[in-house]
């Protein structure tokens, strides 16, 4: 890991502690099993949705997702600071032990990556993520907090005293139109859930062709 990638991992770090500790939900996978049932039916039963579902509905990959980042989710929805006219009032109706015990489940399967589809653009997605990208408009290296094969930050608990507060979710194996358009989502301000602005910071310096780039690598990764 080079300088730059350390220096984006430690200030994600630093954001992370001055932000407080995040809760570590102590789910029940297999209770969230149960739980989960009417979640399936657009993130698929075991969280990896089919293209055509997600063409369908739009729902992200939830397969290995970190479980902390899920319940995190489902409280922006619950509060307001997220908006989606299926999950906004689906969040309502999950109480927290039940948001712990779905985010175990899906957090505990193993998501399916894409095949590539561009090579061109796979290739340029690579390169933005592992060294990002110079002057003009630079842009930091993903892997910094996304972690290799975008793992997420779930291990940064074994490191840290307190789990971080600002949590990177695991990317790798996504949809790559579902990680498009949280990027253009950032960059646009449309979605604000990023402590500090972080995402939409880097999402304001990416140009169309950096965003289509980086989500067709990152939906190609296995974790």
């Amino acid at each position: 890991m080079t300088i730059k990638h350390l220096l984006v991992a430690f200030a994600c770090a630093s954001l992370a502690s001055v932000s407080g500790a995040a809760g570590k939900p102590a789910g029940n996978a297999a209770a969230g099993q149960q739980k989960s049932a009417a979640c399936g039916g657009c993130h698929g039963v075991d969280g990896n949705n089919a293209p055509e579902m997600f063409a369908a509905v739009k729902a992200p990959k939830l397969a290995g997702q970190v479980p902390e980042y899920i319940v995190k989710s489902l409280h922006d929805f619950k509060g307001g600071k997220r908006n989606n006219e299926v999950m906004s009032p689906q969040a309502q109706a999950v109480g927290e032990p039940d948001m712990a015990d779905i985010a175990a489940w899906f957090g505990s399967q193993k998501v399916q990556p894409n095949p590539s589809q561009n090579k061109e653009l796979m290739a340029q997605g690579e390169r933005i993520f592992f060294k990002g990208k110079g002057r003009p408009d630079v842009i930091a290296a993903c892997i910094g907090c996304h972690g290799p094969q975008g793992v997420g930050n779930r291990d940064w608990a074994k490191v840290m005293s307190k789990v971080p507060a600002v949590l990177a979710p695991a990317i790798g194996g996504q949809h790559a139109g579902y990680i498009a358009d949280q990027l253009k989502a950032y960059k646009s301000g449309k979605r604000a859930t990023d402590p500090a602005k972080v995402m939409r910071d880097i999402a304001g310096r990416m140009d169309e062709k950096d965003i289509l780039a980086v989500a067709e690598y990152i939906s190609t990764l296995g974790r």
